[in-house]
């Protein structure tokens, strides 16, 4: 589990592609601090197994539904990705709750400045756009955002300036692809309502009467 604050920005020194998935290698230092075998680390808002590391890198294994969801099949060498250790109990939850396994990608549209943030938006696929709520929480890239506004299948998202100097969000050109988690909630109790549809007193315009949608 991961909050979408990002602790360094990394690069990717190697990657190996095969039928069987993909071997990256990421340059990274301050995530390296008790790192271990096995640690959870999340690389451009994807949920990845440490399988070795060194003073300067850590390596993991991509799948190829990994590979086939996330903009990773585009990735190439020497490209910036945020990263973030796996948080733990003893520490506060800033950020929102970020389990890194993405959904889709959505295409980088306008860049907007608005005062001391930026304005940035983006199209997501209309079969993930029923889980973007407005002031809702969003996951681009492993960062944790606010959906500050929501058009059909296209969604806003103000950055500020720290943010964008602590992420890799400051690099995007326009039609750069970025990694989407929507928001947990929303999938689960979408989940709920199908699997209870014939039982449940729980319906859509329940939800919608009571402010849930």
């Amino acid at each position: 589990m991961f909050t979408g604050l990002i602790e360094e920005i990394g690069n990717i020194k190697s990657l190996s592609t095969s039928n069987q998935g993909c071997v990256l290698v990421v340059g990274c230092k301050k995530i390296l601090d008790g790192i271990k075998l096995g640690d959870s680390i999340c690389v451009n808002g994807v949920c990845q197994t440490v399988t070795s590391f060194g003073a300067d890198f850590i390596t993991t294994e991509l799948s190829n539904e990994t590979i086939n969801v996330t903009n990773f099949k585009s990735v190439k060498s020497g490209q910036k990705v945020n990263l973030e250790r796996a948080m733990t109990l003893a520490k506060r939850l800033d950020g929102h709750l970020v389990n890194g396994h993405v959904d889709c990608t959505a295409r980088f549209l306008t860049c907007v400045d608005d005062g001391f943030s930026k304005n940035y938006s983006f199209e997501i696929g209309k079969d993930y756009a029923k889980y973007v709520a407005h002031k809702g929480s969003i996951t681009v890239n492993g960062v944790s955002l606010t959906v500050s506004k929501i058009d059909k299948n296209v969604f806003s998202v103000a950055v500020i300036p720290t943010t964008l100097k602590d992420t890799n969000l400051y690099e995007l050109k326009i039609g750069d692809f970025v990694n989407i988690e929507t928001d947990i909630i929303a999938k689960y109790v979408e989940n709920f309502l199908l699997l209870n549809n014939n039982t449940s007193k729980i319906d859509k315009n329940l939800l919608e009467m009571n402010g849930f949608l």
